[in-house]
């Protein structure tokens, strides 16, 4: 596993692979947070759409409580109403584990909305997810990708990359 760090060329590369597959029209497109907000917003210029939705959902852990193992929260995520018998394209940067958008997905069924996924990047053999996979994607991946729009620093970047600065005396 390689560590790739992408331009915004790339970027726009990726967002055409994945335009020129898509299934339009769609009637919303539904952006998960973090990673789906610039992607999404890019397809939906690409598209012309206006009717944007972000659904953010955390899973809880810490001490004594493994991410994988836990409950999903919602902290943010549009009513049945938006959704109900509409087609909606679910948008996030990358499938990792999959828990995430495929937790989005589930609840857009829920609600009567009729989902599809998009992503740049699928992790396929990361998944946890067997029968499950993006409706589309733009690339497969086994690398940890940093996108253009997340900081070098980012903490998620920290806890897993880098190494503790050594201590001064």
């Amino acid at each position: 596993m390689g560590r790739v760090y992408l331009t915004w060329h790339d970027v726009e590369e990726l967002i055409t692979k994945v335009v020129m597959q898509l299934n339009t029209p769609y009637d919303a497109l539904l952006l998960v947070t973090r990673g789906g907000i610039v992607p999404g917003g890019m397809i939906a210029e690409a598209l012309k759409m206006k009717e944007l939705l972000t659904a953010s959902v955390v899973f809880q852990h810490g001490p004594g409580v493994r991410a994988e193992l836990s409950w999903p929260r919602f902290q943010q995520f549009p009513t049945d109403a938006l959704l109900k018998g509409k087609k909606i394209l679910i948008v996030d940067n990358i499938w990792d584990r999959g828990r995430t958008i495929v937790t989005v997905k589930s609840r857009v069924q829920g609600s009567g909305g009729i989902p599809e996924t998009a992503v740049l990047h699928w992790k396929q053999r990361q998944s946890l997810f067997e029968n499950e996979k993006p409706d589309y994607y733009a690339e497969l991946t086994d690398d940890w990708i940093n996108y253009p729009w997340q900081r070098i620093d980012d903490s998620d970047d920290l806890v897993r990359v880098r190494p503790p600065a050594p201590e001064l005396s």
